[in-house]
């Protein structure tokens, strides 16, 4: 895969000014996928103003200043996609990658006490040796879990620990945010979810206070049950 990517082309998620210069830089092969993820480089010099080039920004990274859901990152290109959590220990600050109504990209400002736990959505799980049940998690993530758990539900994670704290299921009622499509960015609860008997992918409709959206269920991700269990509000940094 090539280091360079032409701004004008690049995913409709990087919150980046593309008629500014002509290249950027291309995240490496991670978690998220490519259109969702946005590499460090550009999140430090250009959406956190840590650095002025992409020299400083490559110092800031190799002196350990950056931490990803608890780890040094030191890779420029790191990939960073939903609900990760960027910290710089020392200025004290810490964000969690969300998206807008525009499905850009975001970083909210949170508490450090928030930073020490992860959103995650279980995407598939699977029976390792001595039957013990493996989740595979939305970030590439796997953690030995109950079998009660089921896929598209949400969990709690503490990093960079990897252990479950809470779980939230994919259920009519509960409160969940969509991630993409027309509808990205927007929060309510779950009314309803249609199963389709055929290649078609399931369909949820989320109710808010005055409108109901319907989306697919790829889209949804459980953020809380009786409220929501997250801070997405903050300050969201974009280009």
């Amino acid at each position: 895969m090539s280091k360079h990517q032409k701004r004008i082309s690049a995913p409709r998620s990087w919150p980046i000014q593309r008629k500014e210069h002509y290249w950027t830089v291309n995240p490496i092969p991670g978690a998220h996928p490519a259109r969702h993820s946005i590499p460090l480089l550009l999140i430090i010099r250009d959406l956190l103003d840590l650095a002025d080039n992409t020299k400083e920004a490559k110092r800031v990274l190799h002196e350990g200043n950056i931490l990803v859901n608890g780890k040094e990152r030191k890779d420029y290109r790191f990939p960073v996609g939903i609900f990760d959590i960027i910290s710089i220990p020392k200025i004290e600050k810490h964000y969690r990658v969300l998206t807008d109504k525009k499905g850009k990209l975001t970083f909210t400002e949170i508490k450090e006490e928030d930073s020490k736990t992860k959103l995650c959505r279980i995407n598939n799980k699977t029976i390792i040796k001595s039957g013990k049940v493996q989740l595979n998690l939305h970030d590439g993530r796997n953690i030995i879990g109950s079998n009660e758990l089921k896929t598209k539900d949400s969990v709690i994670v503490s990093i960079p620990e990897n252990k479950i704290i809470e779980k939230y299921a994919f259920s009519e009622g509960n409160h969940a945010m969509v991630i993409g499509g027309k509808h990205s960015g927007e929060v309510g609860k779950i009314e309803s979810i249609k199963e389709i008997r055929s290649s078609s992918p399931n369909m949820v409709i989320i109710s808010q206070d005055d409108q109901k959206i319907e989306t697919i269920e790829d889209y949804v991700f459980v953020v809380g049950e009786d409220k929501l269990e997250i801070d997405l509000e903050g300050t969201g940094i974009s280009a």
